[in-house]
């Protein structure tokens, strides 16, 4: 893939409850694309990724909401979930 985001940095923002694919492949898009990903979430650790209610993958914040510049970022990716912030 080519580096179209390459010096870019995207803010994905979620929480517990987010929906796996839809956290995971827009991430790995974006990084592929050259771009650097933060996780942001309300709290520091990790978050817990579901797939139709079913717990997946926990994946780890890199900062949290108060932590978080939004002029640092060029983008943001906000996933959905059944219990997530999106709702």
């Amino acid at each position: 893939m080519a580096s179209t985001l390459s010096g870019k940095r995207i803010a994905i923002l979620c929480t517990n409850g987010v929906q796996h694919d839809e956290l995971y492949q827009p991430w790995e898009a974006a990084r592929q694309a050259g771009a650097q990903v933060d996780l942001i979430a309300p709290k520091s650790g990790y978050v817990q990724a579901e797939r139709h209610k079913e717990k997946t993958d926990r994946f780890e914040v890199t900062r949290t909401l108060s932590e978080a510049d939004p002029y640092e970022y060029d983008g943001m990716i906000l996933p959905g979930g059944v219990v997530n912030a999106d709702d």
